[in-house]
């Protein structure tokens, strides 16, 4: 492993990370030797092949979307997602203060602490059922602002077989 960007700052470990776009950056101490960086990078080969591989699946995968098509992704979210939260907020109990469409890469759907829900216009790219679990996680954090037990139980109630949808948005 050559290629690599490196990042010094007042941090006392050295770290990995793979970019989205596929770049590694090694992050150091300021102090730190060269020699010591370019060995931990060595140790770590196998681990930076095997994530630069999964980035690469996740990106053929998939690829960054046309503008044509992100529009109609845009306006497929605008249409449907409302009517989904509207069902699951019903069967709930739970009605958000608001819902937002973003362009977010990182994450699907979040909610506020003012229970403001928003969800990423990339959600669409998924089946109906992954759809379905992040409007049903994002409506459980009304009730539950964590990743708790009692979060998870409440997303069960309404969809059993959430696991599953889960999987579908990491493949």
């Amino acid at each position: 492993m050559d290629a690599y960007r490196l990042v010094r700052s007042r941090r006392r470990t050295l770290a990995l990370e793979i970019t989205r776009e596929g770049e590694v950056v090694v992050r150091s101490p300021m102090g730190l030797s060269q020699k010591r960086i370019d060995q931990f990078v060595a140790d770590h080969g196998a681990w930076i092949a095997e994530h630069l591989e999964r980035q690469r699946r996740r990106q053929a995968a998939r690829p960054e979307p046309t503008e044509e098509e992100r529009s109609e992704y845009i306006r497929r979210a605008r249409e449907e997602l409302p009517g989904r939260v509207a069902h699951y907020g019903a069967l709930m109990g739970l009605t958000p203060a608001g819902l937002t469409v973003t362009g977010a890469r990182t994450r699907f759907g979040s909610c506020s602490g003012k229970n403001r829900i928003c969800f990423s216009w990339r959600l669409m790219q998924y089946p109906q059922a992954a759809i379905d679990y992040v409007v049903v996680h994002e409506l459980a954090h009304i009730r539950h602002k964590d990743h708790s037990r009692a979060f998870y139980a409440c997303v069960e109630e309404v969809l059993p077989d959430w696991r599953e949808r889960r999987r579908l948005l990491r493949e």
